[in-house]
């Protein structure tokens, strides 16, 4: 036989593996959806699980994204104040409120005047007689006040550095009022972020525990349905049919689980987010970013959620038939 008839064999027996594999891998993507509506309660209580699992998945991400911009706004807002007596020359508050700005990390710095501070305190309290005679009658001096926002407000020690080595604060500084840096702010801040931590460490053991869970409802309703077709089994392989081949349906059946099931979790999530928003912003939690994100990335959660669910169920199949097709 010739060089070039050798190769024209090679290449047909080549294209007819390639199309019997394709015809083998079609059956068993049809058997295995066939499957899929054999039993419809094992199939439900299986898919309804792992929905549960992908549901507290992705809730459990959208929640850790949701306090971290909760967070990072009330941070945002918290000042650190400085305080100078009121009659403060302009010229020194200027002088001080350059060097504020120069530190490392001080984002903004506004100076709050003694008459300004006076007047903010009695429209706070403008409901309030007794207090506003109070502040007439007293005619109480407020202290001029550098309110100073930094990305960090758990290091103050540049400021400290500031109070501490500045001529100018030195000679004007408020002996009564020490510099707050955040007072009890800083404690709601760092209680925040306690939670936080807490809330991932919490939402990633529940996660773990309904993954689990699923997996061995996943396992054992394969395990099911295997027993349910064991002489269809042991017929398949008595034809000589290989392992991968009787496997296959099984994985397609959980696969197809893991599909449904992530889809209806992304769903629910999603409706969740969109109808707790307006009663978590009430409170100052910012969700709207979030929701924002998964919408705008959808085509990147899902599948994503898809390939999670897939693995959950793939590897749940494969450790339920590994079993008995060593019988």
């Amino acid at each position: 036989m010739s060089r070039g008839k050798k190769t024209d064999a090679k290449a047909f027996a080549l294209r007819k593996r390639r199309r019997r594999q394709w015809l083998t891998f079609v059956r068993m993507c049809r058997y295995g959806v066939n499957n899929f509506s054999r039993n419809a309660w094992l199939t439900v209580a299986a898919t309804a699980m792992m929905t549960l699992t992908l549901f507290a998945i992705l809730m459990t991400m959208m929640a850790r994204n949701i306090l971290i911009d909760s967070v990072a706004e009330i941070k945002d807002k918290v000042d650190m104040s400085v305080y100078v007596v009121p009659d403060t020359p302009r010229k020194a508050i200027d002088e001080m409120a350059v060097s504020l700005r120069a530190i490392p990390g001080v984002k903004r710095v506004n100076y709050v005047s003694s008459e300004e501070a006076r007047a903010k305190y009695a429209e706070d309290n403008k409901d309030n007689p007794k207090v506003l005679n109070a502040l007439n009658v007293a005619d109480a001096k407020f202290p001029g006040t550098f309110r100073v926002n930094v990305e960090d407000i758990n290091d103050t020690t540049a400021l400290t550095k500031f109070v501490e080595t500045n001529k100018q604060y030195q000679k004007y500084k408020d002996a009564d009022r020490s510099p707050s840096f955040a007072g009890d702010k800083r404690d709601a801040i760092a209680s925040i972020g306690r939670s936080v931590n807490f809330a991932e460490k919490m939402g990633l053991v529940i996660s773990i525990i309904l993954v689990t869970i699923s997996s061995l409802i996943v396992f054992n309703t394969i395990r099911m349905a295997i027993f349910n077709r064991k002489e269809e089994i042991e017929m398949m392989k008595l034809i000589g049919a290989d392992k991968g081949f009787i496997r296959g349906p099984f994985v397609v059946e959980a696969v197809v689980y893991g599909f449904i099931a992530a889809v209806l979790a992304t769903g629910f999530g999603i409706l969740a987010l969109y109808g707790a928003q307006p009663k978590l912003e009430s409170y100052g939690i910012i969700v709207s970013s979030t929701l924002h994100q998964t919408l705008l990335y959808i085509g990147f959660v899902l599948p994503g959620m898809i390939l999670v669910g897939a693995t959950i169920g793939i590897v749940s199949s494969l450790f339920a038939t590994r079993k008995y097709l060593k019988l």
